[in-house]
């Protein structure tokens, strides 16, 4: 079943060939997954275009990163995101994967693997597995990374293929005290619109 949103489109369906990756004609796309908090998981916050992976993560930390609480992020080239079927209802996503060839476990890497878990909100990374193609890894993760609630979608990525955020780099999110004026949640316009509302309902 192909899906209405053109993120999940742009991605590439499952499968054991590995084909060449096609000449861009334009910026490629890269998704970006955010880390909230620590110890939160990474969640899927969208795409940005740009022309290498390094100026990808750059301008995912100003497009995604300026304005709220955030302590890492990656990057990653959309081709390099490949996708299970897209599942609805009370249908697992696992449960419709196709049948993984058997190989020899050789070249197995670590694949992160991310979850769909409800329609309409974004994936979020539920572990890693080690597998020798994505399809593989999927149905690892099918035995590993399940919860027994419904999956709607999953992904998997190659982790050599992510822009990860190094050590060095996780000041940039630090915030100084005396510059919470950089942080949206520290203005509460909720309560100031409420207590505005209130006053003139009178």
């Amino acid at each position: 079943m192909k899906s209405l949103d053109p993120r999940v489109n742009r991605l590439p369906e499952i499968s054991n060939e590995v084909k060449p990756k096609a000449p861009l004609d334009q910026l490629g796309t890269f998704e970006v997954f955010v880390q909230a908090k620590e110890n939160k998981p990474f969640q899927h916050e969208g795409i940005v275009h740009a022309s290498d992976i390094e100026l990808a993560f750059v301008l995912a930390k100003e497009t995604f990163t300026r304005r709220f609480t955030c302590v890492a992020l990656f990057v990653t080239d959309t081709r390099d995101v490949f996708v299970s079927p897209l599942t609805e209802s009370n249908i697992n996503a696992y449960d419709v994967l196709p049948d993984a060839t058997e190989n020899l476990k050789q070249n197995e890497e670590s694949f992160l693997i991310f979850h769909l878990p409800k329609r309409g909100k974004q994936h979020v990374l539920v572990g890693n597995v080690m597998a020798s193609s994505p399809l593989e890894a999927m149905h690892q993760a099918k035995n590993t990374l399940q919860d027994g609630k419904p999956v709607f979608n999953v992904w998997a990525i190659r982790e050599n293929a992510i822009r990860m955020t190094s050590e060095e780099e996780l000041i940039l999110w630090q915030s100084l005290p005396n510059k919470k004026y950089r942080d949206a949640a520290d203005y509460k316009a909720g309560d100031k619109l409420t207590r505005f509302l209130e006053k003139n309902k009178s």
